[in-house]
């Protein structure tokens, strides 16, 4: 049997879901949540094959559950499933160790099979989509010297910052909660010498536009 666990915010949905993995005969349901934080306390303990993972919940996202019950146990596959298709929260899901990333459109026969595959060890993620991802890591080799203190997370914060978004409108595009966008700021604007915000929007359009 492959063992699951179900994070989603909506009972409703959790009930469906359980419904459904439970009538393939080969899965079975062994705990859910509706809190991201209840969530990252539990699934280690129960260590289920495959955790389906909401990205979007009311105290956080699916992206940093999976992110911080694989440091604990990396033989837990994750499977973020959302409402839609966002290539920051694709790029999230990948540097989490996310096995697969699916949109709740999916057919129920289909959801099943993604289980299967992501439980026998198997990617569910676009290898195109991938290569991005390293590709955009690597890229921060040739980073202007102001941004080699920068980590990938803090330099893509400060891009949003020189487009003038705000902590929440960043937080809301790269599924962090809102309090964790905020210490990155403080702490691109530490490593920058910069005082204040505008000053680093300023700073960021001159030296992000040599790069992109």
């Amino acid at each position: 049997m492959i063992r699951v666990f179900l994070l989603d915010d909506h009972e409703v949905v959790r009930r469906g879901l359980a419904d459904l993995l439970q009538s393939s005969g080969d899965i079975e349901v062994v705990g859910e949540s509706g809190s991201a934080e209840e969530a990252a306390r539990r699934i280690p303990a129960l260590r289920p094959d495959v955790a389906i993972l909401d990205a979007r919940l009311p105290d956080g996202n699916g992206i940093d559950v999976c992110r911080d019950i694989r440091a604990v146990d990396s033989s837990i596959k994750g499977l973020i499933l959302t409402s839609y298709e966002d290539d920051e929260a694709l790029f999230a899901a990948i540097m989490a160790g996310a096995a697969g990333y699916v949109l709740k459109q999916i057919r129920g026969t289909d959801l099943v099979d993604a289980v299967r595959r992501v439980a026998a060890g198997q990617s569910l993620l676009d290898p195109a989509i991938t290569t991005r991802v390293l590709e955009r890591i690597r890229s921060g080799v040739e980073q202007p010297r102001e941004l080699k203190s920068l980590t990938e997370q803090e330099r893509r914060i400060l891009e949003y910052v020189a487009k003038g978004l705000t902590n929440r409108e960043i937080a809301g595009k790269m599924f962090l909660a809102e309090k964790t966008v905020k210490n990155y700021v403080s702490s691109v604007l530490a490593k920058l010498g910069l005082e204040r915000r505008t000053q680093a929007a300023v700073l960021a359009t001159r030296l992000l536009g040599k790069t992109n």
